[in-house]
């Protein structure tokens, strides 16, 4: 019946389709920014990218090859039968091709290792500690159900200290600059994402975690959680600001520590702050 390899051929066109059409698509395509859906703003963005598209192109190529070989055979060999509904070609049963079957082992086997090889200098550059940049701390982020709590150095430019700033789902840092965090977790199992920049790590209980990345165009991007955390998961977005120039980030600091202070002084019995002074 050779409906079925009709069948068949139109579903690999489909799925062949739809990928080619993802690339005109932001949507569709990888989370870049909507300005340049093809301009990939990290470092480290641009040699996953690399890795991604290469694994696309032979797993792409290896199943049009085999849906081709797959179609072919439906419609060469259809199951027909005679008037009696007795087969018309008489089945032929084969031990199979040593040959063929040390060539669909041997081909795989060399593509992975190539991926392996190729792979390893990106991965010693995002992971292994002794590529972490020679700059200070950023900030410490913990995650924990279900928001990511910052903490940035004060005035003192060091981290935990009393003139911390702590914010809530707000990442801030310069443009062109590499950054390191040190990434922890509260709680659970989370996983720190920033999709435009492609850096993933999971924040684990007990362990801090350093992370580092950069971007080289100021704006606006996202912060989530890849890593299911519990029934909110689906809050735990955060937002992403990058800087211009260091100036900006130190004033955004500054404002935000301004209102740190103001809230904590808001909080003393006393104070002032809740509903004026009043006459002892």
């Amino acid at each position: 019946m050779r409906k079925w390899s009709i069948l068949f051929a139109m579903a690999a066109i489909s799925t062949v389709g739809c990928f080619v059409y993802s690339y005109f698509d932001p949507d569709w395509w990888l989370p870049n920014t909507a300005r340049d859906m093809h301009r990939v703003v990290s470092t480290f963005g641009r040699e996953i990218d690399n890795l991604f598209l290469i694994i696309l192109f032979v797993t792409g190529g290896v199943f049009i090859i085999t849906q081709v070989v797959l179609v072919a055979a439906m419609y060469r060999f259809p199951d027909r039968r005679d008037e009696q509904g007795r087969p018309v070609r008489k089945a032929v049963y084969s031990h199979g091709s040593q040959l063929l079957e040390l060539i669909w082992t041997v081909i795989p086997a060399g593509i992975l290792v190539f991926i392996a090889l190729y792979q390893m200098g990106t991965w010693a550059s995002i992971k292994y500690r002794g590529s972490a940049p020679r700059v200070p701390p950023l900030a410490e982020i913990t995650a924990r159900q279900f928001q990511w709590v910052m903490r940035y150095p004060g005035p003192d430019r060091k981290l935990n200290t009393a003139d911390d700033l702590v914010v809530i789902d707000d990442l801030h840092f310069v443009k062109k600059q590499s950054v390191l965090i040190y990434l922890k977790s509260a709680d659970v199992l989370h996983s720190f994402y920033l999709p435009q920049l492609r850096i993933k790590q999971d924040a684990v209980p007990g362990l801090t975690i350093p992370v580092w990345f950069d971007c080289d165009e100021a704006g606006e991007y996202e912060l989530v959680c890849a890593e299911l955390c519990g029934w909110g998961h689906y809050k735990m977005r955060g937002n992403v600001t990058v800087h211009e120039t260091e100036k900006d980030l130190r004033r955004w600091i500054d404002e935000k520590l301004a209102e740190q202070g103001r809230s904590q002084l808001a909080m003393i019995p006393g104070s002032g702050s809740e509903g004026g002074d009043r006459d002892d």
